[in-house]
């Protein structure tokens, strides 16, 4: 699986690290403890700072100067357009406009920073660079987690990403992650979104009021989700009707969910039989599905999608699976709606999962 992690020719390092875990692909920096922001940005190689430079097109051999002069070469400022150049190693990342706002590295640290009255509450485990270092993703475990049960325990994360090269927007995004398997277990609940996403345009105090924002939703999060998974962690399921959940949540439409629902396993493709089946195998087979929460539970059904999107489906790249998981990308997709289903389960819909 490709890394894409940055590599600095003047430091002879990789642009990334991560607490006591082994580094992405054994690449970057492992550390011991959790550092404070200004010891992680260094141990990800991200103090580097982004300027905005003039974009300047080079004219041809031979041209006249704006004195009428004969020069060999001119040179013309492209306006409104600039580059942002990365300073410590004069590499370009982009192109952007002239309202375009740069963030620095060090502000996508303020912005978790400013989430908690105490920084010692901010536990962050991963962050590295892409590319050039046109984007950087930062990883923070946050105070505090989500218990299911006895002893299946959830942790709360947030993870933000920003670019320097005019492609997106700053993101963070809430995700809660299963200990027992590292799964992802995010969930739209509510009409509340796991994800905030601020543009390049906004102003520092603009910033810190969406940094309130998402935190504010990763409380109200926080709080649903517990009672929901524990409410699921109660209820009774069959393996049919898991199979039948993991067939709806992974039908890649309407039209396969009709034939399915009919019986017709003739008529659907073998790529989505295999997803089906190695999803299947996942919920029956895995350890993490043995627990008291999970063996024979709604809740267990639940994890059966996150644990295949997280442990066993294949994705052509690390930043691929991020996009997919965290980003709103099909395993995103496809988890809120097996969440969808499972809900509905639970409030007595049981029809929703009715086998031929």
């Amino acid at each position: 699986m490709s890394h894409n992690i940055n590599f600095n020719n003047i430091t002879g390092r990789h642009s990334f690290f991560s607490v006591k875990e082994k580094a992405w692909h054994k690449l970057g920096q492992v550390v011991s403890d959790y550092p404070t922001s200004a010891e992680a940005i260094k141990y990800a190689g991200l103090d580097y700072e982004v300027i905005k430079s003039p974009l300047i097109c080079q004219g041809a051999a031979m041209g006249i100067n704006a004195n009428g002069e004969i020069v060999d070469q001119i040179s013309i400022t492209v306006p409104d357009n600039f580059a942002t150049l990365r300073t410590d190693t004069n590499t370009v990342l982009g192109v952007v406009g002239k309202d375009y706002r740069i963030v620095q590295n060090k502000d996508a640290f303020s912005f978790f920073d400013d989430l908690v009255q105490d920084r010692n509450d901010i536990h962050y485990e991963t962050a590295g660079a892409i590319g050039n270092g046109e984007r950087i993703f930062v990883t923070a475990k946050l105070p505090d987690y989500i218990k299911v049960g006895k002893d299946d325990i959830i942790e709360k994360y947030l993870f933000l990403t920003t670019t320097h090269d005019g492609s997106g927007s700053i993101t963070a995004a809430f995700t809660p992650v299963r200990v027992v398997c590292q799964n992802t277990l995010n969930a739209a609940m509510r009409k509340l979104s796991n994800v905030v996403r601020i543009k390049h345009t906004s102003n520092v105090k603009q910033r810190l009021e969406q940094a309130h924002k998402i935190m504010g939703i990763s409380n109200k999060l926080s709080d649903q989700l517990e009672g929901t998974f524990n409410s699921w962690a109660k209820v009774r399921i069959t393996d049919g009707e898991v199979k039948r959940l993991i067939e709806m949540a992974l039908a890649p439409n309407k039209e396969t969910i009709d034939k399915i629902q009919r019986g017709n396993y003739d008529d659907v493709s073998t790529q989505y039989k295999n997803q089906c089946n190695d999803a299947f195998r996942y919920a029956m087979i895995s350890d993490t599905q043995q627990l008291e929460t999970t063996k024979g539970t709604l809740y267990g059904a639940y994890n059966s999608i996150t644990g295949y999107f997280q442990n066993v489906h294949k994705y052509s790249d690390c930043e691929q699976k991020t996009k997919s998981i965290i980003y709103g990308g099909t395993a995103s997709t496809k988890t809120q709606i097996a969440f969808n289903i499972c809900d509905s389960f639970h409030t007595g819909g049981d029809q929703i999962l009715k086998l031929n």
